[in-house]
């Protein structure tokens, strides 16, 4: 099997993350791998720290035309969008395989192609859990644009929608600039915001945890659910009612009731102002937040729900970005590279190798479904 690995540019708008860091890159090089990193004018690591560890570097997108048959092409947000048959061997987050919106079109690129996707949502250890992912980074970031978000409705005029974000060059410059909005969020309601986690269990729920007693909200006022007070079944109005903000941070791999759905929101008590979706599934028909039906950006983090005719207090909006993490991209992409290494560590001997061989079956199981 090929030690060659190309990581390719991120193209996403205000996408500094990278699933290599020069850290990582250094240990793949010293385990014999060959590295090639195209520069990138977004990326929260500079090109020269790729290249001071032995990386060869070479143009954004370059990929396309330069990269040798057999490099595996790695990079971590979907490919832009278009319709040339994909030849490589390609790692990233493709966002296919839950049947989402335009997802025949996407998967088709491969088989037609004659290449292959290694999904990194799906590598898997031997228990099912996945061995790499954003989760804590997402759900943090997701919780701290949630705080934000409320404070802004209490300070700004009616209608008027939370500004643009950028990235943060790290965790404190992003937790005072949080805590600076609670408390002018607090000094003008005179409490802090309840926030209700689901899925609070999960390394996702654990980050938008974490946030809220970081920037200071007591435990009292931060309410986590998980299996066991969801197994009843939603809609639930304690949602709607209980909490300020609502952080939705479950992996959906099936079906399941709403969690709130217009019908709960036309509550006369309703308290709820922010929902934040981390997990984005906004186009997955079963999506259980149906309130709202648009994947928002950092250049627009939310998009306002019509309510119910006479309903009174604060308006609703949601924040749906897809690649949250971002928000935190240095911190995000260490986590996330340094549990990816081991896996990548063994791509010489892919065939034999148990989360490659894994990936490689889920992938021809999803070809076989495509119309």
């Amino acid at each position: 099997m090929s030690s060659h690995i190309w990581l390719r540019a991120e193209t996403k708008p205000a996408e500094a993350r990278s699933a290599l860091t020069p850290s990582t890159t250094k240990a793949l090089i010293d385990a014999g791998y060959k590295l090639t990193v195209e520069r990138s004018t977004q990326r929260i690591f500079d090109d020269e720290e790729f290249a001071k560890v032995g990386a060869t570097l070479v143009e954004e997108g370059s990929w396309v035309k330069d990269a040798p048959k057999d490099a595996y092409i790695l990079g971590l947000k979907e490919l832009p969008e278009d319709d040339f048959p994909l030849e490589h061997v390609h790692i990233s987050f493709a966002h296919c395989y839950k049947q989402q919106g335009g997802w025949e079109k996407v998967l088709s690129r491969w088989p037609r192609g004659g290449g292959t996707l290694l999904d990194l949502e799906f590598l898997t250890d031997e228990v099912g859990r996945r061995v790499a992912a954003f989760g804590y980074s997402a759900g943090y970031a997701g919780s701290a644009l949630a705080v934000k978000n409320w404070a802004w409705q209490l300070t700004h005029p009616e209608g008027e929608p939370l500004p643009a974000e950028t990235p943060y060059a790290n965790q404190d410059l992003l937790i005072e600039s949080v805590k600076q909005s609670l408390e002018a969020g607090k000094k003008q309601s005179g409490r802090s915001p309840k926030v209700l986690v689901i899925g609070a269990l999960g390394r996702c729920g654990k980050g938008a945890v974490d946030l809220a007693k970081d920037v200071g909200i007591p435990e009292s006022d931060i309410l986590q659910w998980d299996l066991e007070e969801t197994k009843k079944g939603g809609p639930f109005k304690e949602i709607v009612e209980d909490a300020d903000i609502f952080v939705n941070c479950i992996y959906l791999s099936a079906k399941i009731p709403p969690f709130v759905n217009l019908e709960t929101l036309s509550s006369p008590n309703r308290r709820i102002s922010v929902i934040c979706d981390v997990s984005a599934d906004t186009t997955n028909p079963h999506n259980p937040i149906p309130v709202y039906n648009i994947t928002t950006t950092f250049d627009k983090p939310t998009v306002p729900v019509t309510l119910p005719a006479g309903s009174q207090g604060l308006p609703l909006s949601v924040i749906s970005i897809d690649h949250l993490p971002s928000l935190l991209p240095r911190e995000s992409s260490e986590m996330f590279s340094q549990a990816l290494l081991p896996s990548l560590l063994q791509l010489k001997d892919r065939a034999n190798a148990r989360v490659w061989k894994q990936a490689e079956d889920l992938f021809k199981e999803k070809i076989a479904t495509l119309p």
